[in-house]
C-alpha cells in the first residue's frame, strides 16, 4: 500500500494505520500581515499514532534540492585581456562628465579609420593610443 500525503488517509508508514490530519492554522497564520503565509503554504500534514509530519519532510526534501541546484558563476567586468583580438572589441570607462575611454583590440591590417568609425562618441573623439604593431588603442570618445 501507498503512503499517505492528504488529510484523511491513513499513514502506512512502517505499518502505521494512523489516519492524517492537519495542524491547526490558528494563532499560527500570518496571512493576514503579508499573504500566502509560510504556514499555510508549507504542509501542515502529520500522523498523530507514528509522529510523521510532512513539514520535516519538506524540509529535507528542500535541502536535498539546494545541494543539487546549479551554481551560478559571479559576474565580472571584462577585462582589456578578455577582448577578442579578431574583431574589433573594446570595453568602456568613465573619463569626464562629457566623455569616455573606449580602450580596445583590432585585428591586423585595420585602419585607424576603421576604428574610429566603431568608438567614436556623440561629438567625435580623438585617440590617446593606436599602437599598430600590438594591435590595441584608446580612444576619448565625446559624447556630451
Amino acid at each position: 500500500m501507498e503512503v499517505g500525503y492528504e488529510k484523511g488517509e491513513i499513514c502506512n508508514r512502517n505499518g502505521c494505520n494512523g489516519i492524517l490530519t492537519e495542524h491547526d492554522t490558528e494563532n499560527h497564520c500570518s496571512c493576514h500581515i503579508s499573504a500566502p503565509c509560510s504556514y499555510c503554504t508549507d504542509s501542515r500534514v502529520y500522523c498523530p499514532e507514528c509522529g510523521w509530519d510532512g513539514r520535516e519532510e519538506q524540509i529535507e526534501a528542500d535541502k536535498k534540492a539546494s545541494q543539487t541546484a546549479k551554481k551560478y558563476d559571479v559576474w565580472k567586468p571584462r577585462t582589456i585581456n578578455d577582448l577578442d583580438k579578431n574583431k574589433i572589441d573594446y570595453i568602456c570607462s568613465s573619463h569626464t562628465h562629457f566623455s569616455m575611454i573606449k580602450e580596445g583590440v583590432f585585428p591586423k591590417r585595420t585602419t585607424m579609420d576603421e576604428v574610429r568609425e566603431i568608438v567614436k562618441g556623440t561629438f567625435g573623439g580623438r585617440f590617446e593610443m593606436f599602437d599598430k604593431e600590438n594591435c590595441k588603442f584608446k580612444y576619448v570618445a565625446y559624447t556630451d
